[in-house]
């Protein structure tokens, strides 16, 4: 058990069955009566975000989550296959857990899975991935008011904004956080 004050954004815990991740963490201390402990969390199971506030001094049930790195093999449609580095154990996650960041994922990349009593329950992917640019409109020489973009498409299907100077056929870099373009490689 952990007293909430000590929770910290990153910290995993467990409460009526459910695991949670803390996103955001609050203290909040009025001028009379106890301080309150504001957390938005996210389900691992689900991915719902919600909020929820504890008094000072109540307890959770800490958890501790293994991480393991894993290679991306492929898509089979409806499983994604992974391989781990050390054991060469192949586990399989849904497509749906990923969402858009699938989009991110290239064959051999390798990315962090995170598990709690053997059952997956989160991701996650490097700060930058490098990916070929497959279609790109052309850029205009003289178009170069307020720092033009034009969007390109990339090898996995992403699309990115990019300066005019990128080209079909180019790497770029792109961020895994947000989907913006970082540099050409």
């Amino acid at each position: 058990m952990i007293d909430v004050n000590q929770m910290r954004k990153g910290a995993t815990f467990t409460e009526d069955g459910e695991i949670y991740k803390v996103l955001n963490y609050t203290h909040h201390k009025p001028g009379r009566g106890n301080a309150t402990i504001r957390l938005t969390v996210r389900n691992m199971r689900t991915g719902a975000t919600r909020d929820m506030t504890y008094n000072s001094g109540e307890r959770v049930q800490e958890i501790r989550v293994e991480s393991r790195e894993v290679q991306y093999l492929y898509d089979d449609g409806e499983f994604l296959t992974f391989m781990d580095t050390e054991t060469y154990e192949q586990p399989q996650i849904r497509r749906e857990i990923f969402g858009d960041d699938i989009l991110f994922l290239k064959e051999n990349m390798t990315i962090t899975l995170s598990s709690f009593e053997g059952e997956i329950i989160d991701y996650t992917l490097p700060t930058t991935v490098d990916q070929e640019v497959v279609e790109a409109e052309p850029g205009y020489a003289g178009d170069t008011a307020n720092n033009p973009m034009k969007r390109v498409k990339t090898e996995t299907g992403l699309e990115v904004s990019v300066p005019l100077f990128v080209n079909a056929g180019d790497v770029i870099r792109i961020k895994t956080e947000d989907g913006s373009y970082v540099t050409r490689v």
